[in-house]
């Protein structure tokens, strides 16, 4: 039987809506392996704005596997910075312990993983306590949904007879006519 993760898994969630929606992608695979090549590329390399960093449980506790959070929107305002340094870090950790304590992610396995979260927290965020939760959901999801593959092919195809749509735009009927 190959090792868990022995490819990369790659998944995405969303939860909630307005202001404190959580939106995250992660890709997990294994030490030694490209994910950690990409893992240390990205946290060598920031950009303006943009400085992915370790996430953490509690200061000097890093979540297990080693947990990168890429933000997906640039830092800003005081409210939007403890956000996104605060309640979604704090949510995406949980998030990572939840799916290792439900059995997604083999605690044997924990320490030779890395996941890559790239995260999107709102500058428009009001609420510290709803985006610590719906990023604690986001993150477990998007976590379910790499080690289990999932929405599937068929899942897509299906979803996409109703038209794409998302929190952001939805097109009319019209735009749809091929």
């Amino acid at each position: 039987m190959p090792p868990f993760a022995a490819t990369a898994l790659i998944g995405e969630s969303f939860v909630g809506d307005g202001a404190n929606a959580a939106h995250t992608n992660v890709v997990i695979g294994r030490k030694g392996g490209p994910v950690e090549t990409a893992w240390a590329t990205a946290l060598a390399t920031p950009s303006a704005g943009h400085v992915p960093f370790m996430t953490v449980v509690r200061p000097s506790v890093p979540v297990k596997p080693l947990t990168l959070f890429v933000n997906k929107a640039a830092a800003s305002g005081e409210l939007h910075e403890r956000a996104t340094w605060g309640s979604a870090q704090a949510g995406l950790a949980q998030g990572v312990l939840d799916a290792v304590a439900a059995g997604l992610i083999p605690a044997d396995d924990a320490d030779d993983l890395l996941i890559i979260a790239a995260v999107w927290v709102n500058p428009a965020v009001d609420d510290l306590d709803v985006s610590f939760r719906n990023q604690r959901e986001a993150a477990h999801g998007a976590i379910r949904a790499a080690v289990t593959g999932t929405p599937s092919v068929a899942d897509a195809l299906d979803a996409a007879k109703a038209g794409p749509a998302n929190p952001f735009y939805a097109p009319s009927p019209e735009a749809l006519v091929r």
